[in-house]
C-alpha cells in the first residue's frame, strides 16, 4: 500500500490596514526610525483597529488560499496562534465556521513563533494517516493586541497578520509534498518569552495581578542566541533527512524575528543572506503568520519559484522549534479582498 503524502496546493494571506510607522512610534515612545531599523531591520508593521482579531485576520487569509487553489471547502482548518480571539474556546472553529465549512475538523495550536511549522507538522499527519484529505493551515497573530503600551522595544517589533497554506492529499514524487520534519522544544526558557498572568498558575493564587504581568515581555539578548542555535540546527537537520546539503537549498522561509537574525543564521550556515525570504520590514514580527506571510511574498516577489528546493523554519516561546524541508510547487498567491481594494503592498 502507497502512503499518500501532504502536498501544499495552495497560498494565501492578509495584513491589517492600518500601518504604524517607525515615526509614529517616535512621537508616541522614547525611540527613533534610525534606533529601530538598525536594531531589527523593521520600517513599518500592520495593526488591527480596536474590535479587529484573530480570527478576523485568520478568516481573511484563508478566503485568499482557498481562492488561489479554486477550492471551496476542505476537511480541516488548523490554526496556529498565540492570540486567540478568546482564552475558550478555540478560535478555529469560528473560522472554520465563517467559512462556510461546519463539519470542519477544527482546532488551534499554541507554539507561538514556532506555531505554523507545528500545524504543518499535526496537519500532515492527519493526512498521511488518512483522517483527512484536505486542510487549510493558518498562523494568525495579533500581537497589538498583548503590547504594554508603554514598551518602546516590543512595540516596534510586531506586527499582527495572517497567512495560510491549503495542504491535499497526493503522492510523494510531486512537488509540493512536505517532506521531512526537525521539531524541538526546551521548557527551561519558558521565561524568556511570555505573558506572566492569565493563565491557571496565576489565576490558581486568586490574587490580582500586577498590570505589567498581563503583557508580553521577551528577554532579547538570550532569545537572540537561542533563535540562531535552535533554527540553524533544525534547519541543518532538515536537510540532511531531506538528502540535500544546506547549500543545496535555494530558499530558506525563516521566522521573521529580526533582521539580525537571519544575518547571523546565514552566517552560520554558509550561505548568502539573499537566500533567506524577508519581508520584516513592512510587515514587522507577526508571529505564527511569519512564514507563510514571507512565502507568499518570496513568490509573489519573484525570489521563490516551482521546483525551488524550500526549508521553512520557525522558533518561540516555550522554547519552541521546527523545521520541514520541501520541493516548491507551482503557485500563484492570492490577496485577501480587503488587502486588494485598499491595495496595501505585500
Amino acid at each position: 500500500m502507497v502512503t499518500p503524502a501532504a502536498v501544499v496546493c495552495g497560498i494565501g494571506g492578509h495584513v491589517p490596514e492600518r500601518v504604524v510607522t517607525n515615526d509614529e512610534l517616535s512621537s508616541m515612545l522614547d525611540t527613533s526610525d534610525e534606533w529601530i531599523r538598525t536594531r531589527t531591520g523593521i520600517r513599518t508593521r500592520h495593526v488591527v483597529e480596536p474590535g479587529g482579531s484573530t480570527g478576523d485576520l485568520a478568516v481573511r487569509a484563508s478566503e485568499a488560499a482557498l481562492r488561489s487553489c479554486g477550492r471551496r471547502a476542505v476537511d480541516a482548518v488548523v490554526l496556529a496562534t498565540s492570540t486567540p480571539d478568546r482564552p475558550c474556546p478555540a478560535t478555529a472553529p469560528e473560522v472554520a465556521s465563517r467559512l462556510g465549512l461546519n463539519a470542519a475538523v477544527a482546532f488551534d495550536v499554541a507554539a507561538v513563533c514556532a506555531g505554523f511549522v507545528y500545524a504543518l507538522a499535526t496537519t500532515s499527519s492527519m493526512i498521511t494517516s488518512g483522517i483527512v484529505d484536505s486542510a487549510l493551515v493558518v498562523g494568525a497573530d495579533t500581537f497589538s493586541t498583548i503590547l504594554a503600551p508603554t514598551d518602546r522595544t516590543t512595540r516596534a517589533i510586531f506586527g499582527d497578520g495572517a497567512g495560510a497554506l491549503v495542504l491535499r492529499k497526493g503522492q510523494r514524487e510531486e512537488r509540493g509534498v512536505l517532506g521531512e520534519f526537525d521539531l524541538g522544544s526546551d521548557g527551561t526558557g519558558v521565561d524568556l518569552i511570555t505573558v506572566p498572568a492569565g493563565g491557571s498558575r496565576q489565576r490558581s493564587t486568586g490574587s490580582a495581578p500586577d498590570e505589567t504581568e498581563t503583557y508580553f515581555t521577551m528577554q532579547g539578548k538570550p532569545v537572540f542566541v537561542e533563535a540562531v542555535k535552535r533554527m540553524s540546527g533544525s534547519v541543518t537537520a532538515v536537510a540532511a533527512r531531506q538528502g540535500w546539503g544546506v547549500a543545496d537549498v535555494d530558499q530558506f522561509a525563516v521566522h521573521q524575528a529580526n533582521a539580525r537574525i537571519l544575518a547571523a543564521m546565514a552566517e552560520n550556515l554558509g550561505v548568502p543572506v539573499e537566500r533567506f525570504a524577508r519581508n520584516i520590514e513592512r510587515v514587522g514580527n507577526t508571529v505564527a503568520a511569519s512564514i507563510p506571510l514571507a512565502l507568499r511574498d518570496a513568490v509573489d516577489g519573484g525570489s521563490l519559484s516551482a521546483g525551488d528546493r524550500v526549508v521553512l523554519s520557525g522558533f518561540g516561546g516555550g522554547l519552541a522549534w521546527g523545521s520541514v524541508g520541501l520541493v516548491w510547487p507551482d503557485l500563484t498567491p492570492a490577496e485577501s479582498e480587503e488587502n486588494r481594494a485598499e491595495g496595501i503592498p505585500r
